[in-house]
C-alpha cells in the first residue's frame, strides 16, 4: 500500500478530530479544561474511557503478547472488576466528597504539604513514562508505514504528532476528550472484530471452527499454578486488581473523566459499566491474538517482535484490512496521549502552581499559564519519546507495566495508609520514603531467583512496592488522628 493512503487517512482521521475540537471547546475556561464543568453524560464517559484505557499498547501490544503468555492475561482482566469495584465504592465517594479537581488534594488534607507534592510528582513521572511509552508505539508504526518511504527523519515524525494532539486538546481540555474518546473507540473496537472476521475468512473456516485448532496451538492456556512463574495466576489476579487501582483510581487522567459526571451515582454507573464491557473487549484482543499466531504460522509470516505481529498479519491480507488496522491504531493511539497531556497540564497546573488557588490573577492569565504548561507538557514527551526510540524490543505493554510497578507502587501505599489507618505522618519524611521504596524493589526484583530460591517478580511488583511505602509511613507514623 502506498504511504500517501496512509498519509490521507490520518490526515482525514485527524481533521474529524479538530471538528470535534472545535465545536466542544466554545466558550471554554479552565473549569471547562480542568473538570468540563461537572457535565458529562455518565454513559459517553464510560463508553470512551474503554478506549482510553486500552490505547494503542493493547492494540499493538496483548494481540501480540499470546505468543509469550497465551491466555493469562484474562487472570489480570478478571483482577481489574475487584480493582474497578474498590474505585467505585471507596475512591470515588471520597473524592466527590472533597470536591476535588486533582486527587492528589487528598494527600494535602490527609498528610500535609510535602505528601501532596510527592504524590503528585509521582503522578507527572508515572503518566509522562506511560504515556510517552504508547505514543512511542504509534509513531513507530506511522514512521514505517508513512515517513520511511520519505526518508523523513523519526523526530520530524515525532513532532507531528506531538503538535495534532496539542492543537487537539489545547483549549477543550476534558470536555472535547469526553467526545473524541467516544468517535476513537467505535472505530478501534470495530478495527478488532474486522480483524477476526478477515483473519477467518483468509484460512476458510468460521471464527468458532478456529478455536479447536487456536487449543491445540496451545494459545488459550489461561492458568498458570507454579507459583513460581511470573504469571501464576494467584499474582496474575491481585496484580490486576492493585493495578487498576493506581492506574485508574489513583490518575489523574483517569479520574479527570470521572469526576466530570454530573455527580457520584453517575460517576458510579460509568465505572460498573465500563469495566463489565473491559472484560470483553480484552477477551476479543486475545483471541484476535491467537487467530494471528495460526495465520502467521500458516503463512509463513517471521517477526523479531511480539509488537510486529498484528501489523505483519494484517499487510499480508490485503489493503482494506491493512486500512483497518491503521484505522484502528490511530484511533487507540489519540486517547491515551490528549488524555494524558490533558492530565498532566491539570496536576502541574493546580497541584504545583496553585491555580486554583490564585485569587489576584485574571482568567486570561489563568489560561495563558494554562497554554504555557500544556505546550512544555508536550516537549517532555517529544523527549521522551525519542529516548524510548533506544530501547529493545520487549512487548511494550510489559514495559508499561514494569514502569508502573515502580512509579505507582508510592501512591499506592499513601493512599491505602491514608484510608485504612487513623495515623498521621511526619510529613517531611514522606518524599524520601517514596524513593527508597522502589529502590529497594529493584534490588530485590534484580536478585529474586538466587535469594528467593528461583520465585521471579512480575506484575505482583506494585503490590510490594505499596507495602514498602506503607511500613515506611507506619515507621514515621504520628499518633492517632480524629480523620
Amino acid at each position: 500500500m502506498h504511504p500517501v493512503l496512509f498519509l490521507s487517512i490520518f490526515i482525514a482521521y485527524s481533521a474529524l478530530l479538530f471538528i470535534i475540537a472545535g465545536i466542544t471547546s466554545r466558550k471554554s475556561t479552565n473549569e471547562t479544561f480542568f473538570s468540563g464543568n461537572h457535565a458529562s453524560p455518565w454513559f459517553i464517559v464510560a463508553y470512551g474511557m474503554i478506549g482510553a484505557s486500552l490505547s494503542g499498547v493493547t492494540f499493538m501490544s496483548v494481540p501480540g503478547w499470546v505468543k509469550d503468555t497465551q491466555f493469562s492475561y484474562m487472570i489480570v482482566v478478571l483482577g481489574y472488576l475487584f480493582g474497578y469495584f474498590v474505585i467505585a465504592m471507596v475512591l470515588l465517594p471520597l473524592y466527590y466528597k472533597l470536591k476535588l479537581t486533582s486527587i492528589y488534594s487528598y494527600l494535602e488534607h490527609r498528610f500535609g504539604f510535602w505528601s501532596y507534592k510527592t504524590g503528585a510528582a509521582f503522578f507527572i513521572l508515572s503518566r509522562t513514562l506511560g504515556a510517552s511509552l504508547r505514543m512511542f508505539l504509534v509513531v513507530n508504526v506511522l514512521q514505517v508505514f508513512i515517513f520511511d518511504a520519505w526518508n523523513v527523519p523519526f523526530y520530524i515524525n515525532v513532532l507531528i504528532f506531538v503538535v495534532l494532539i496539542i492543537i487537539s486538546t489545547l483549549k477543550g481540555g476534558i470536555r472535547t476528550i469526553i467526545w473524541t474518546d467516544t468517535l476513537q473507540t467505535t472505530f478501534m473496537l470495530l478495527a478488532v472484530v474486522l480483524s477476526i472476521v478477515y483473519i477467518s475468512q483468509d484460512l476458510g473456516k468460521s471464527v468458532f471452527s478456529l478455536i479447536p485448532e487456536i487449543e491445540k496451538a496451545g494459545s488459550m492456556k489461561m492458568i498458570f499454578t507454579d507459583w513460581h512463574h511470573q504469571r501464576f495466576f494467584l499474582k496474575q489476579f491481585f496484580s490486576g486488581m492493585f493495578i487498576t487501582i493506581v492506574m485508574t483510581g489513583l490518575d489523574q487522567e483517569m479520574m479527570q473523566k470521572n469526576l466530570s459526571c454530573r455527580n457520584l451515582r453517575e460517576a458510579q454507573k460509568n465505572m460498573f459499566t465500563f469495566s463489565g464491557v473491559l472484560v470483553f473487549v480484552n477477551f476479543l484482543f486475545l483471541f484476535l491474538g491467537a487467530l494471528q499466531l495460526l495465520y502467521a504460522q500458516k503463512n509463513g509470516i517471521s517477526f523479531t517482535s511480539t509488537d510486529e505481529i498484528f501489523p505483519k498479519v494484517a499487510m499480508s491480507l490485503g489493503s482494506i484490512a491493512g486500512i483497518v488496522f491503521f484505522v484502528g491504531l490511530i484511533s487507540a493511539a489519540f486517547p491515551s496521549a490528549d488524555g494524558a497531556m490533558t492530565s498532566l497540564t491539570t496536576s502541574f497546573s493546580i497541584d504545583f502552581l496553585g491555580l486554583d488557588k490564585k485569587s489576584g490573577i485574571s482568567e486570561k492569565r489563568r489560561i495563558n499559564i494554562r497554554y504555557l504548561v500544556h505546550l512544555s507538557v508536550a516537549v517532555v514527551f517529544f523527549i521522551c519519546i525519542l529516548i524510548f526510540r533506544s530501547l529493545d524490543d520487549k512487548a511494550v505493554i510489559d514495559k508499561l507495566f514494569t514502569i508502573a510497578g515502580y512509579t505507582y507502587g508510592p501512591l499506592l501505599g499513601m493512599y491505602s495508609f491514608g484510608l485504612f489507618t487513623r495515623y498521621e505522618v511526619k510529613d517531611r519524611f514522606v518524599p524520601l520514603i517514596a524513593i527508597i521504596s522502589p529502590i529497594l524493589c529493584f534490588i530485590l526484583s534484580t536478585n529474586s531467583v538466587q535469594w528467593l530460591g528461583g520465585y521471579k517478580f512480575g506484575f505482583e511488583l506494585l503490590i510490594l512496592n505499596g507495602a514498602m511505602t506503607f511500613l515506611g509511613l507506619y515507621m514515621f507514623r504520628k499518633k492517632a488522628s480524629g480523620i
